[in-house]
């Protein structure tokens, strides 16, 4: 009797999204088959316990081969061996690169080399993320720093370019990587209160405003490094602070646009030569590779501290930042306003964003 059957081979590379994450956060294959199993897997696909062990150990297998693709993202898409869909290649890539908050907030700012290396066991303890996991995120860093390090042009679209990320991840790696190099300290006990993001946020505001790449966007290292000659100039701030006729001209100028609309106006008056002083002290600092380095806990020891301790709101803050900024356009005999607004702009940006419990 003749029987007639229609036949489909294919040799797309099947993926499981819920195992390849499942391997990505470093859980062995027989932990990977428990997960599924109480996720009710079987039921589902009305599987045994033999056919899911394999089906895990197969897609681990499949996961594995591709590492090294994933290492260099523009591979993946010229390589024959696995036929993966475009939109599969990219959610592998975003998910190979992606990183868990907790983790990437220890080692943020420190140098990201075979010390920093050692300590990821003490780290993926701390944090509840598994020892491959840590190695894997801290790997991708390391790649992602050594890779950008040597390329002109702009940061984010060098990352973007090189490793296929999305925009949002894009930035992400390009703060790491900026935190990396000018080796901000963010461990201190004081700034635990700060996430990853509060800190990305602020990098992307030195990044655009400080840096060479601020300037001129075809210089190597143009959005690694700050701009020296700019941190040199930041120094002539300093004659609102030493040059009392200045003071306390600035002084009246902010106090008069404030008065009336802050109920924390008397503090704002009373400290507000201390605040000047924190904050031209800073900026007169940077050019200190040290100071660089202590620049997040500088803003909060001397300046976000006094002002939580005298109950500002961030409105508050929001509305002396600008008076204070702004006032300074008014002052006769002070010449260095575009330096003060690119100064400025940076630091009201970063301490509005640093300004919560």
């Amino acid at each position: 009797m003749a029987v007639e059957l229609d036949v489909f081979v294919g040799n797309t590379t099947i993926m499981d999204e819920e195992v390849y994450q499942l391997w990505l956060d470093g859980y062995t294959v027989n932990d990977a088959v428990k997960v599924r199993m109480e996720g009710g897997v079987m039921e589902e696909c009305e599987a045994s316990a033999d056919v899911l062990l394999s089906d895990t150990m197969d897609q681990y297998r499949t996961f594995q081969m591709c590492e090294r693709l994933l290492h260099c993202p523009s591979k993946l898409a010229n390589q024959l061996l696995f036929q993966i869909p475009p939109h599969r290649q990219a959610i592998l890539i975003e998910r190979y690169y992606a990183f868990d908050d907790a983790f990437v907030r220890e080692v943020l700012g420190k140098k990201l080399s075979k010390g920093t290396k050692k300590d990821l066991d003490d780290i993926s303890a701390k944090t509840g993320v598994t020892l491959k996991s840590c190695r894997r995120q801290f790997d991708n860093f390391k790649r992602v720093f050594k890779v950008v390090e040597e390329l002109k042009g702009p940061l984010v679209e060098n990352i973007r370019q090189h490793f296929l990320l999305s925009d949002k991840l894009a930035r992400d790696y390009a703060a790491i990587v900026f935190f990396a190099n000018n080796r901000f300290e963010t461990g201190k006990r004081k700034l635990q209160y700060l996430t990853f993001q509060d800190f990305a946020f602020c990098a992307g505001q030195l990044i655009s405003s400080w840096t060479v790449g601020a300037v001129d966007n075809m210089v190597e290292d143009m959005d690694v490094d700050l701009d020296k000659e700019f941190l040199q100039e930041l120094k002539e701030l300093k004659i609102l602070i030493t040059d009392k006729d200045l003071l306390d001209q600035h002084k009246s100028l902010v106090c008069t646009a404030l008065r009336g609309k802050t109920k924390a106006f008397t503090e704002m008056e009373a400290n507000f030569k201390n605040l000047s002083r924190a904050l031209v002290n800073i900026a007169s600092k940077l050019t200190n590779t040290k100071d660089v380095r202590d620049f997040f806990i500088d803003l909060v020891e001397k300046f976000i501290e006094p002002c939580r301790s005298d109950r500002w709101t961030a409105a508050d803050m929001k509305l002396y930042l600008t008076h204070y900024t702004n006032s300074a356009h008014i002052l006769d005999t002070f010449k260095h306003q575009v330096v003060w607004d690119r100064y400025m702009g940076v630091i009201k940006s970063c301490i509005l964003k640093m300004y919560h419990d």
